[in-house]
Formats: C-alpha cells, sequence, structure tokens
C-alpha cells in the first residue's frame, strides 16, 4: 500500500517533533492567528496553594489543563508534552486522517490512550481543578486531543499550506501599501505648518507667533511618535500574523510574544508617557496663548515683560505636568506588571504624611512661589532685589529663586525666605539721575540745555524705542556741596535704564563743554573770626 506524501517531508516533522517535545512558553492561541496571554499559575484551591495548573501545547495552541503538586508539576507535564510529542510525530507520517482515542479505568484513575499509545492519566487534581468528575474530564480531554491532532495534521497538508501562503503574501502586500501609505501621509504631514493665529495686540503678537511656533512643533512631535508607532504596529503586526499561519512557525508566535511582552509593555508605557507629555505641552502653550489673544495676561505690560512672564508661567506649569504624568507612567507600569499599587499608595500617603511634617520649610517655599508666579511679583529675566542682595533672576520654581548678581555670583534664596523685593524691571524702568552744576552757572540755560539734551534723544531712532515717555527734567532738587543739583528722570523699557542713563551722560557732557557749563567738584569754604589771627604780620595786614 503505496504511502501519500506529506508536505515538508521528514525535516519538517523533526522539525515539529523538537519545537513539540521543547518546553513550550505559557502563551497560546486559541485564534488560530493571535495567541492568548493566560495569567501566570494560578492555584487551583485557595485552601490548597501547594496544587498549580498549566497547559499541555500542540503547535501553540493550548489543548487541555492539567494539575499538580508544586514539586511535582514539572516532570508531570514534561512527560505529557514529550508523550503527545511522539503520538503526533508518528501520526503525521502515517497514512490515516483520523486518531483513535481511547480511555480505560487503572486503579479508578482514566487513562487515556492515542493510537494505542499512553498520553496521560487523568488525576484526580485535574477534575478538582475543572470541578467535574474524572470520568467526565477524561472524555473532554478525548475530544480536544482527538480535534487537535487531526486539525494540526490538516493544516500541514500541501494544500492548506498553499492556502496559507496566498493569505500570507495578501498580508504582506497589505503591509507594503498601508506602510506605503502612512510614510505618505507622514511627509505631506511635515509639508503643511501651522499658520500663527492673528493676535489682537501688536504687544502680543510676537508672544502669541512664539507660543504657536512652539505649539506647532510639540505637535510635530507628537505625530511622529505616532507614525513610528504606526509603521512599527503594521510591520511587527503583520509579520506576526503570519507566523500565526503556518504549523511550523506558530510556536515562534508564542515564543516571540512571551519573550517581548514585558519590553513591549515597557517601551508602550515609556512612549505614550512621552506623547502625552509633549501634548500636554503643547495644550498649554495653546491656553497660554488664548488668555494672551484674549487680553487677561496683556492688561498695560510690554512686550519684553509678557515675555518674562509667559517664560515663567509656562516653564512651572510644564515641569509639574511632566511629573505629574511620568507618575502615572510609573502605576501604569506597576498595574501591568501585576503588582498591588494600593499598599504602595497607602504607603506613600503616609510617607507623604511624614515629610509635610517634618519639612514645613518646603511647603512654605512651594506656597510662596506659587504666589510669586501668580501674582507676577517678579518673573525670569527680571533684576531684582531681596534684603542685601540683587541680580538678574536665572532660574524660579515653586521651592527657590536664583540669582546672578553684577559679580557674577550666582545666589540661591528659598522663596519662604522673601517677604519683600524690589522688582527693578517689571513693565517698565526708569533713570533717575540728579546732575551737578556750579553756583555761578545761569540756570534757565542749564536747565534749558538739560532738557534739549533729553528731547534729542528721545528723538533719535536708536533710543526711540528704549524711551517709553518724554523726559522730564524736575528742576533743582538739592544745593549740596558740588553745588546745584538738577533732578532728571527717564521712563524706559525694563531693564534699559542704565544703556539710556550711561548714554544721556555722555550727551550730556558733550554739550556742557560746547558752552562753557562746568561740572563742579567738591568745595569748602572757611570762615576764620579770630580777630588777632586776622590783624598779624603773617597775614600781610595791619591796622
Amino acid at each position: 500500500m503505496g504511502s501519500k506524501p506529506v508536505w515538508g517531508g521528514s525535516a519538517a516533522i523533526a522539525g515539529t517533533t523538537a519545537l513539540n517535545v521543547a518546553s513550550v512558553p505559557k502563551v497560546t492561541a486559541q485564534i488560530p492567528l493571535l495567541p492568548q496571554l493566560p495569567a501566570p499559575n494560578n492555584l487551583s484551591n485557595e485552601t490548597n496553594n501547594r496544587t498549580v495548573s498549566d497547559w499541555v501545547y500542540l503547535d501553540g495552541r493550548r489543548l487541555f489543563q492539567i494539575a499538580a503538586s508544586r514539586s511535582n508539576f514539572s516532570d508531570r507535564s514534561q512527560n505529557i508534552q514529550q508523550n503527545l510529542s511522539q503520538i503526533s510525530t508518528k501520526f503525521f507520517r502515517s497514512d490515516a486522517q483520523q486518531v483513535e482515542v481511547n480511555t480505560r479505568t487503572v486503579n479508578g484513575l482514566p487513562i487515556i490512550e492515542v493510537n494505542g499509545k499512553y498520553l496521560m492519566t487523568v488525576t484526580t487534581a485535574d477534575a478538582r481543578l475543572q470541578q467535574i468528575d474524572p470520568s467526565i474530564l477524561a472524555q473532554q480531554i478525548v475530544e480536544d486531543v482527538k480535534t487537535g491532532l487531526e486539525r494540526a495534521k490538516r493544516e500541514r497538508q500541501p494544500q492548506f499550506l498553499l492556502n496559507q501562503g496566498k493569505i500570507a503574501a495578501g498580508i504582506a502586500l497589505a503591509m507594503l501599501v498601508a506602510g506605503w501609505g502612512v510614510y505618505t501621509w507622514q511627509r505631506r504631514s511635515k509639508q503643511n505648518s501651522i499658520e500663527p493665529i492673528p493676535a489682537p495686540s501688536q504687544d502680543a503678537e510676537n508672544i502669541t507667533s512664539q507660543l504657536n511656533q512652539q505649539q506647532h512643533q510639540h505637535f510635530q512631535e507628537v505625530k511622529k511618535r505616532l507614525f513610528q508607532i504606526t509603521q512599527g504596529g503594521i510591520w511587527g503586526g503583520g509579520s506576526f500574523i503570519i507566523l500565526g499561519l503556518f504549523p511550523y512557525t506558530r510556536v515562534l508566535q508564542v515564543g516571540i510574544v512571551t519573550a517581548a511582552q514585558i519590553p513591549l509593555k515597557l517601551g508602550l508605557i515609556i512612549v505614550g508617557t512621552y506623547v502625552v507629555i509633549r501634548l500636554s505641552f503643547a495644550l498649554i502653550d495653546r491656553f497660554t496663548s488664548t488668555l494672551i489673544s484674549s487680553g487677561a495676561l496683556l492688561n498695560s505690560a510690554t512686550s519684553e515683560r509678557l515675555k518674562l512672564r509667559v517664560s515663567t508661567f509656562s516653564g512651572v506649569t510644564k515641569s509639574i505636568v511632566t511629573l505629574i504624568w511620568v507618575g502615572v507612567g510609573i502605576l501604569l507600569a506597576l498595574i501591568f506588571f501585576g503588582i498591588d499599587i494600593v499598599p504602595l499608595l497607602a504607603g506613600a500617603g503616609l510617607v507623604g504624611v511624614a515629610v509635610s511634617l517634618a519639612s514645613q520649610n518646603l511647603i512654605k517655599d512651594a506656597i510662596n512661589g506659587f504666589l510669586i508666579i501668580i501674582e507676577d511679583q517678579y518673573a525670569l529675566g527680571d533684576v531684582i532685589a531681596v534684603g542685601d542682595v540683587g541680580g538678574l533672576v536665572e532660574n524660579l520654581n515653586l521651592r527657590m529663586t536664583q540669582l546672578r548678581d553684577a559679580e557674577g555670583r550666582l545666589i540661591t534664596i528659598p522663596n519662604s525666605e522673601i517677604k519683600v523685593v524690589a522688582n527693578l524691571s517689571s513693565r517698565w524702568s526708569r533713570a533717575d539721575l540728579t546732575i551737578p552744576v556750579a553756583y555761578h552757572t545761569d540756570i534757565e540755560q542749564a536747565l534749558q540745555l538739560i532738557k534739549d539734551v533729553a528731547l534729542n534723544m528721545n528723538q533719535d531712532p536708536q533710543w526711540k524705542r528704549q524711551i517709553v515717555e518724554t523726559p522730564q527734567v524736575l528742576g533743582i532738587d538739592n544745593f549740596g556741596d558740588r553745588g546745584l543739583m538738577i533732578r532728571v528722570w527717564i521712563k524706559t523699557q525694563p531693564l534699559k535704564q542704565w544703556d539710556v542713563a550711561r548714554e544721556y551722560r555722555r550727551r550730556l557732557k558733550i554739550a556742557f563743554d560746547q558752552v562753557g557749563v562746568d561740572i563742579p567738584v567738591p568745595q569748602q569754604a572757611i570762615w576764620v573770626n579770630d580777630v588777632q589771627l586776622l590783624n598779624s604780620p603773617e597775614n600781610g595786614k595791619s591796622f
């Protein structure tokens, strides 16, 4: 009697046997294409935690479930899997299309034989796991084994493999089309730019444009990551499905899922957290841009002041949002890995209470820092004076403020220590000048000259943008030891008072030199009331 050819020959059978004998991971495919992830070894009875259960596999599909004590389970599972592998190898080589599965009872327990070869004994632990009688469970296993073996042999026939190959080719073609479509969409998305939203005022226009640009960059980053995830899903998912089409590669599919499920979950959490953070940044920029457009943040502030305030508000808000989403990502990672987070949250609450009691100054720092930002007492880039120190604000958060003074020193001040602060650059600044002139100077000429120099400087295109109001010559402010003190006020843009004052002094000195007005030096007059000293010959006088 001639035997029918079996697809793949002896080499394919040997490979299948090796796959079946090997210890198959605890991931199977109830549906032919997609593996199903069962829970880890579970307890068959809450009162007996030594009994564990698992599945017996064939071609990456689970057939039936067995149970045993924890110490004996590994040996029993391996023996049953080896018996099934030998039985399936012999059946695949034979001409028979149907398998004969019988049961018989030995010592009160059902024994299952396949084509006359021993497979397994149904134990009371197996019956307790399913909560049915051992004989009924044996009949169920018989049906499962018969169905599984016959299906596995049909899947090894040439016609079936050819049909599956056609399906795999169709899936590969769909992967190429979908991948090219996503790539084309991504290129078109890069070419499209977001137009800036028109701003209601000239001061807010530049700020709104910058926020729109940042928002566009964040959205582009989110799109880029989503496109990458989509491409990875198309190629990875398609390849994964193709592996599940053939009995020879289905075990590889299961092994890949088992090996990659932890890195895959962790990677998805990391990428998802990153995408959500960048999306939150874009929403913060959109919200801030809306506030500026509505005038809620503009008020009478200049464009420069608005930049400082927006950068401070945006930076602090983004830092808080980043910490929140990173914390959520860590909690999700713990949940995905099966760790109970309820005790962790309870412990974190107790730790938080203890930390809050031990670090009240930190809480005060955070509260005062929040009020500083909300009330706009100062912002990044401002020049402030706090007590005996002052300088440029380089860093501002909820806990501390860092200043850079004129000598380059970085001064760190806890926010709770800031009681009174002098902001030298909030909204506008002023150059406060005291000009000395000699007592013998024509005062009207000097006042007019000082005023003319200030007005000419105000008309200069280079300095007109930095001077926000017409300079004021207040008049004679004091009679000093250097002469008459004339007070001048020049209102400027924030942080421009020093530049304007230097230029004004330079121009005034040139103007004084041209008309002959002297800038006096300190003078002292000595009056002698001693008559004898006045009449002495040494003084050259005699009466």
